[in-house]
C-alpha cells in the first residue's frame, strides 16, 4: 500500500523513478479505508531530501499512510525555499488540536549544542508533551533520539572524542519485541554524530528497553517498555550517497574529517559506496508502522489516550 501525500510535492516524482508507491491527494479519495496519519517534524536542513528518504521506507510497507510534514515555527530554516515549506508544511499550532497515529522526528545538526540553547528547543518540549496525548506513537532519530530521552526520562547525551562517521555492525538485544520482528542476530546502519547516549544509562532505566547496540558506537535502538516512543541513534532511512556527499562536503570546506568506515569500498573514498543498511531500514519503518502503530493505534482517533 502505499504512502498518501500531498498534490505536487517534489519527493514524488523521485519516487515514482523508483517505483515506490505513493498515492495523491486526489487518488486517496477514491478508496474507503482509513490510512495511518503520520505527522513528520522534519528538522533537516536539507528538507527535501530527507522527505524523499522518510516516504521511500514509508512507501515499501503493505500500509498506507497519509504523511504531513511539520516545521517548526520558532526558527525559519535557511536552507529551503520558503516556497516549498509555505506549500507543503504545517508549523506546530496548525496541528495542535489535532491527533495522529504516529509522529517522526528528525535528526538536526545542533548536537553539540546543549538541549536548551537550540532556537526551537521550547517549541520542541511543547511538541514532547503534547505527542503524550495527540499521538500514538512517536519514532525518533539521531538527535531527536537524544533529545528524547533527555525530555522524557532525564538521560543525558555525551561528546565523543571522534565524529561516529559510517556504517557500523549491531547486535539486536532483544528479538522478541514487536520492533525487532524478522531482524538478523547482526545488522548494520549508518551513524553520523558528534555525541552518543551510554547504554547502561539507557539500561538504568525501568521505562525504556535496550533493542539493539553496537561494540564499536554504542546504543542504537531502543524503545519505551509501552512501544509509544522509539529511539534511533541512527539513521537507517539514509540514501547511498549521504554519507558520501557529507564526506565530500567537509573536505570541500576544508574540515578535518575522517573517511565513514565501512561504507565505501576497502574504506577507499575512490571506490564504490557499499550499501548494506537498506534491507534493515525498510524491516525497522515496516515494522514499527505495523506492530507499534496500526495494530495498536485506535480506529477512532479521537479515543486515542
Amino acid at each position: 500500500m502505499p504512502v498518501k501525500i500531498q498534490n505536487g510535492l517534489p519527493a514524488a516524482r523521485t519516487l515514482a523513478r523508483e517505483n515506490v508507491f505513493v498515492m495523491t491527494e486526489d487518488r486517496a479519495l477514491t478508496q474507503d479505508i482509513r490510512p495511518l496519519r503520520i505527522l513528520v517534524l522534519n528538522l533537516m536542513p536539507t528538507k527535501i531530501t530527507t522527505e524523499t528518504q522518510l516516504l521511500r521506507v514509508l512507501g515499501n510497507t503493505p500500509l498506507q499512510a497519509e504523511v504531513a510534514f511539520l516545521r517548526t515555527g520558532s526558527y525559519q530554516s535557511k536552507n529551503t525555499d520558503p516556497k516549498h515549506l509555505e506549500a507543503f508544511y504545517r508549523t506546530f499550532d496548525d496541528v495542535k488540536d489535532e491527533r495522529w497515529d504516529g509522529l517522526i522526528i528528525t535528526g538536526a545538526p545542533v548536537e553539540q549544542m546543549p538541549f536548551g540553547q537550540v532556537n526551537y528547543w521550547d517549541e520542541l518540549v511543547r511538541i514532547f508533551e503534547w505527542a503524550k496525548t495527540n499521538v500514538f506513537s512517536t519514532f525518533c532519530i539521531c538527535w531527536a533520539a537524544q533529545a528524547a530521552l533527555y525530555y522524557y526520562y532525564g538521560i543525558e547525551k555525551e561528546p565523543v572524542d571522534s565524529k561516529v562517521f559510517g556504517v557500523f555492525e549491531h547486535q539486536t538485544r532483544d528479538p522478541k519485541n514487536k520492533l525487532m520482528r524478522g531482524f538478523d542476530d547482526v545488522f548494520f546502519a549508518p551513524h553520523s554524530r558528534h555525541t552518543t547516549i551510554d547504554v547502561a544509562d539507557v539500561e538504568a532505566c525501568r521505562s525504556v528497553e535496550v533493542l539493539a547496540d553496537s561494540q564499536e558506537v554504542g546504543l542504537y535502538l531502543a524503545a519505551s517498555t509501552d512501544g509509544r516512543i522509539v529511539f534511533a541513534t541512527g539513521h537507517s532511512e539514509y540514501d547511498s550517497d549521504t554519507l558520501k556527499l557529507e564526506y565530500e562536503r567537509d573536505i570541500a570546506a576544508g574540515k578535518t574529517i575522517e573517511v565513514p568506515k565501512n561504507y565505501f569500498l576497502d574504506d577507499d573514498p575512490s571506490k564504490p559506496v557499499i550499501v548494506r543498511w537498506r534491507a534493515h531500514a525498510n524491516l525497522l519503518y515496516s515494522n514499527w508502522l505495523n506492530y507499534c502503530v496500526y495494530q495498536e493505534t485506535p480506529y477512532d482517533l479521537a479515543k486515542l489516550k
